[in-house]
């Protein structure tokens, strides 16, 4: 038998509540902060990943889905949300608009990585950015929007991580004086961390191997090494921060994994689990759109894996709203005539706004009603010949076996009144 591919997975009718309960509670947090969604194509030119994630990443270099088309043209599957975001925002002149430009995406996202809880090589993304503003108290809405997500959702013990890793003008410094630390311990380090150590030394402190983390506990902090600016930038992000009540610490290994960021990172974690189980991540990108060809323009945003989420509901028992049911009404039917009245009266029921779901076996009456009672249906319509004969129409209450005859107009009247 076939089956999904390694990494995918099915989001069956059952599970769907959990997605539609966290689209929604995102969706209507974006309208009240003034973001509006954007929808970008699942895939795009891959040098537009290769230059602005970086080639020196775990993203472009291990885990993007790319491919020739047919003309010729490399194209990558969308592997994170930001750099198609920017892309859009170049290409449709939004810079002639109202700064910052808030922007919102619920999206597919493809990675070629090893599976795990919560972590697939296919995965739902829900991303917000704010572009063309560098003060950061933009910095500090989108980590309190973040956090706000979380906590509308009701998903408690979690905990809210800062650091800043500068910007051009300083990181070089801090860069070397990192590849002086590692230079004398990189014999202990995995071989990864090596090839890293003169490509990317940054992402030397987000190992996730044993010895790896405990390198990076004694290792140079990046906030040590911050020009002015970045010292001021990070200073008044925490005066906001404060402000707002959100409980951050910092954590001077955080770096985030994609090379576009700058100044401000941030995640959110769960109690006790650790980076590889993060909620959500973010921070500021003040360089990426011009690496795409812009002119200089700050940034900073948010993003998050549906499936963590939903992983995180489950495993703390909230309890979700399932929604409506399949449909309002079974229409259930003995003899031929019958099952024509039925087929009209089905239509004629969807159209008056009814939900209403035929039965289209010619199983007894007994085994219909049992498979209206399956599938979850508050009330039935039952017809057969002598309902035909009559224009009428039996209404029955599944929960309490209660029934009545009326006419499909009457019928029609109860049933708005109950659905």
């Amino acid at each position: 038998m076939y089956q999904a591919p390694r990494g995918t997975s099915d989001i069956l009718p059952e599970e769907h509540p959990y997605w539609t309960y966290i689209e929604e509670k995102a969706s209507e947090l974006c309208r009240l902060h003034g973001y509006r969604r954007i929808e970008t194509p699942v895939f795009e030119d891959a040098r537009l990943f290769i230059r602005g994630v970086g080639e020196g990443t775990d993203i472009v270099e291990k885990e993007m889905y790319t491919f020739e088309d047919r003309g010729g043209d490399l194209m990558t599957l969308r592997p994170e949300g930001t750099a198609p975001v920017c892309r859009a925002y170049l290409e449709h002149g939004m810079h002639n608009l109202p700064q910052p430009v808030r922007l919102y995406y619920i999206a597919p996202i493809f990675r070629y990585e090893r599976p795990q809880a919560g972590r697939y090589r296919q995965h739902q993304q829900f991303g917000f950015e704010a572009i063309g503003e560098g003060d950061p108290a933009l910095d500090a809405e989108v980590i309190d929007m973040a956090w706000q997500l979380f906590a509308r959702l009701g998903l408690k013990g979690l905990y809210l991580v800062l650091n800043s890793i500068g910007c051009p003008k300083c990181r070089p410094g801090y860069l070397a004086q990192l590849r002086s630390y590692y230079g004398k311990i990189a014999a202990g380090l995995c071989p990864d961390c090596q090839a890293r150590l003169e490509r990317n030394p940054l992402r030397l402190l987000d190992c996730k191997r044993e010895a790896c983390q405990t390198a990076a506990e004694s290792a140079p902090r990046s906030v040590d090494y911050l020009c002015p600016e970045c010292h001021e930038h990070f200073q008044r992000l925490r005066v906001y921060l404060d402000l707002l009540k959100l409980p951050y610490q910092i954590n001077h290994r955080l770096v985030r994994g994609l090379d576009y960021y700058t100044r401000t990172v941030f995640e959110v974690q769960p109690e006790g689990e650790g980076a590889q189980s993060t909620l959500g991540g973010g921070g500021r990108y003040d360089g990426l759109i011009e690496e795409l060809g812009g002119r200089p323009t700050p940034a900073v945003g948010f993003a998050a894996g549906i499936e963590r989420m939903v992983l995180n509901l489950k495993r703390q028992g909230i309890s979700i709203p399932q929604g409506p049911p399949a449909a309002d009404v079974y229409l259930a039917h003995v003899g031929q005539g019958a099952k024509e009245r039925a087929v009209e009266l089905a239509s004629w029921l969807r159209g008056n706004g009814v939900g209403a779901i035929l039965s289209g076996s010619s199983r007894s009456l007994k085994a219909q009603l049992r498979q209206a009672n399956a599938l979850g249906v508050a009330h039935a319509l039952i017809l057969g010949e002598d309902e035909v004969k009559r224009g009428t129409v039996i209404l029955r209450d599944m929960a309490r076996g209660e029934q009545q005859v009326m006419t499909p107009e009457q019928a029609l009247q109860a049933l708005r009144g109950v659905v």
